[in-house]
């Protein structure tokens, strides 16, 4: 998600663009479900133009575990990929492997974000809309509905809402005003093993919206989520973690924060955060003169740097003093070849970013994600070749870009499907 400045001026250059020109969507990676919206269901390691909304400029791309959701200039939203809980929002529950329009939404959509089985959407009055797996509260909806293939309104939140975020089972909202939502019980069980006998709060067990406590001082202005946390960056700069903490990705020595915590501009060159993504287990903060700072879980590269000695390794140890993070892993540090990115996307471990109008990659890549043409892990951020992207977004293992269409791009092989 962007910061304003940036969205509005990305959102400019969308306009402008769209007025004289066609639109390649491209997609590659995992694609188990159809998720890539190629009309197949086999991992592309390489992008490849969908050959979907050519005729239209898309303002918001999001996926989850094997879906995808893509939102127009003019609010209509389209998806594609695994639908066994409904995520789509299509009324039914088969898989979709070429782009449809969801034709329920009646209204303007403005932004979306996808988490593992569910989808949240925020029209153009503030209100956020729902749909998919409601088995841990994640819809916002109450406990009586498991699942729904139809989008819902979360009708507790009354006050318009200006970000949304879908965590792995736990979902955030910030209002107008700058307070904090959070719903869904995917952090319950790590609160209660952390808490031990003491309660758990109301923010992280609830199944509908509930104000997260510790932020009534500040003005809230976006959220992001991993597989088990929270993340807020406020109105003036300042960065807010809690959830659990297994991979050092909230850069405090505890395993978990119940309540949002301040991350200090020290560990972050002692500037304010314009913008903040998150991954399952890392974050990547960039800075207010356009510094990239990525800390928390770097095995498979999706820190962009070169992971500490010592850092947890692929494999689960047996070793339960080995479990937890060393210190310097826990510590931001500058990816300096991503200073001036002005779009950043994370997947659940691998990372997209637009560099001077170029498209970088960088992570895991055991499905191709990183669009390299291999299945390497990829560490640092490498150029993924053939493509100018004007937007970008990631789900859990796949990736997509928009990019205004030329016969040069309608010409790479790298963006055509091979003979």
């Amino acid at each position: 998600m962007l910061h304003d400045s940036v969205a509005k001026h990305d959102a400019t250059l969308l306009m402008e663009t769209s007025r004289r020109t066609e639109f390649c969507l491209h997609s590659w990676g995992a694609n188990s479900y159809g998720q890539l919206g190629q009309g197949l269901v086999e991992d592309l390691t390489e992008p490849r133009d969908t050959t979907a909304l050519t005729d239209r400029a898309v303002r918001a791309l999001s996926g989850g575990g094997g879906h995808t959701v893509a939102v127009t200039e003019n609010g209509e939203v389209f998806v594609c990929g695994q639908n066994h809980r409904g995520q789509l929002g299509l009324g039914h529950n088969a898989d979709v492997s070429t782009l449809q329009l969801c034709p329920s939404l009646n209204q303007r959509v403005t932004k979306v974000v996808c988490g593992w089985d569910f989808t949240l959407l925020l029209n153009d009055c503030g209100r956020v809309l729902a749909c998919g797996s409601n088995a841990y509260g994640q819809l916002g909806v109450g406990e009586n509905v498991t699942h729904s293939a139809h989008v819902l309104v979360i009708e507790s939140l009354e006050e318009p809402v200006v970000s949304v975020a879908a965590g792995l089972r736990h979902s955030l909202a910030v209002t107008d005003s700058g307070r904090v939502y959070q719903w869904g019980r995917g952090l319950f069980s790590h609160a209660k093993r952390a808490l031990g006998p003491r309660a758990v709060p109301p923010h992280l067990r609830s199944t509908v919206p509930s104000l997260v406590p510790g932020l009534d001082q500040k003005i809230s202005r976006q959220v992001t989520a991993g597989s088990a946390h929270c993340v807020c960056l406020t109105g003036d700069g300042d960065l807010f973690l809690w959830g659990s903490n297994k991979r050092g990705q909230l850069t405090a020595p505890e395993p978990f924060l119940s309540s949002p915590t301040l991350v200090k501009r020290s560990l972050l060159g002692n500037e304010k955060v314009l913008n903040v993504c998150s991954g399952w287990t890392h974050v990547v903060a960039q800075t207010e003169s356009g510094r990239v700072f990525t800390w928390g879980r770097g095995d498979y590269g999706q820190l962009g740097r070169q992971a500490p000695t010592g850092q947890d390794s692929k494999w689960p140890s047996t070793d339960p003093s080995a479990e937890g993070p060393n210190q310097e892993a826990r510590l931001p540090a500058e990816v300096k070849v991503l200073r001036g990115a002005t779009q950043i996307a994370c997947g659940s471990e691998h990372s997209l970013a637009i560099v001077g109008g170029c498209l970088l990659s960088w992570g895991w890549n055991e499905h191709g994600m990183c669009g390299d043409g291999s299945q390497s892990d990829v560490c640092p951020p490498q150029l993924v070749s053939g493509l100018r992207p004007l937007l970008i977004g990631c789900g859990a293992g796949h990736s997509m870009a928009t990019c205004a269409a030329t016969a040069d791009s309608r010409q790479n092989p790298a963006t055509t499907p091979p003979h």
